[in-house]
């Protein structure tokens, strides 16, 4: 079988890159159906007007906050560069999605007792939120006064509205 866009069979491919590629290992397999709609929604663009209305639908629980995109303070906003904001609205746009998504998985199982798979998955997406709150983090570092560079460092306790 080729591999899609390189023309090349792909026991060929991986012959060629096995040294340098990432390992990875795989799970059991999905039902073919959703299996090939993860790939499709994983690969493509999705119609953004459909994508913000489906957000709309899982707006975060009031009380979970700490799932809202934390802003960044004014007087840093103001010190960052065009650049780093423009990456930083990037950022704050890709957690609002993942947000409604972690609620979107919690809202079917509460007050259910969830599977070991859903708390996984929901522990898989906070971690993933609090990733990117990190990384946000370090991108904005260049712009703060080196004293409080000490707010950048990961284990920093993240206040629910503001990221410093």
């Amino acid at each position: 079988e080729e591999t899609p866009m390189l023309g090349v069979p792909e026991e060929e491919l991986l012959g060629m890159v096995s040294k340098f590629a990432m390992p990875t290992q795989k799970g059991l397999p999905l039902q073919p159906k959703l299996a090939a709609s993860i790939n499709y929604m994983a690969t493509n663009q999705l119609q953004e007007q459909a994508i913000n209305d489906t957000a709309a639908k899982y707006l975060a629980p009031e009380n979970c906050v700490s799932i809202n995109v934390p802003a960044v303070n004014n007087p840093i906003w103001g010190n960052m560069s065009p650049g780093i904001r423009s990456q930083e609205v990037k950022l704050q746009r890709i957690l609002k999605l993942l947000a409604s998504g972690i609620t979107a998985v919690a809202r079917p199982v509460d007050g259910v007792e969830m599977s070991e798979e859903l708390q996984d998955a929901l522990a898989l997406l906070c971690n993933t939120q609090f990733e990117i709150n990190c990384y946000r983090k370090s991108v904005i570092r260049p712009a703060l006064n080196p004293k409080f560079a000490g707010l950048c460092r990961p284990s920093s306790a993240q206040p629910p509205t503001l990221l410093f």
